[in-house]
């Protein structure tokens, strides 16, 4: 169960990675999509930008230290549950925002945002759990690869959802 631990906290941490990355490239259009998805006054969307940017930068450094990773584990989850929550919200309101969550996109917030985050909080808890059920033994280097290894393939197609989905959804 280790290298489930490994590979949950991995993923989360990549999957953060790689949205801090894709909004700070565009930093400014993440700013500007905040209010389609929540109610936020004009004076407060670059800081609550910048905090939720700065939040997403620091899940993957907590979650690559092993003495930190429960508290990086912690942060993602919160964040989590926040961003489903305001999805939720916001489609509940009859919002139909962009998700700019890993960058600029077309595609509408949905259900399958909901999904995806479902699916992280799942990962998220599991390494939580895993952590403190069985602490951590490190495993061997070997079985650390390829754990870690199967996370990026995992961070990679959660980044790609979006573009997966409306290539398989799309009638033939």
């Amino acid at each position: 169960m280790e290298y489930v631990r490994i590979g949950c906290a991995c993923l989360v941490g990549l999957v953060f990675a790689f949205t801090a990355v894709s909004k700070l490239r565009d930093f400014g259009g993440f700013a500007r999509s905040l209010p389609g998805l929540v109610p936020v006054r004009h004076a407060l969307v670059r800081p609550l930008a910048a905090t939720v940017v700065a939040l997403e930068v620091l899940v993957p450094v907590l979650v690559a230290v092993p003495a930190t990773t429960p508290y990086g584990l912690g942060v993602a989850l919160a964040l989590l549950v926040a961003f489903t929550v305001a999805i939720a919200v916001a489609l509940a309101r009859g919002r139909r925002a962009p998700c700019r969550c890993f960058g600029v996109s077309a595609t509408p917030l949905g259900v399958r945002h909901l999904v995806r985050n479902g699916l992280l909080c799942l990962a998220a808890v599991t390494a939580l759990l895993l952590q403190a059920g069985e602490g951590t033994t490190g495993g061997t280097v070997g079985g650390t690869v390829v754990a870690a290894g199967a996370a990026l393939v995992g961070a990679l197609l959660i980044a790609s959802y979006d573009d997966l989905v409306d290539l398989f959804a799309r009638p033939s």
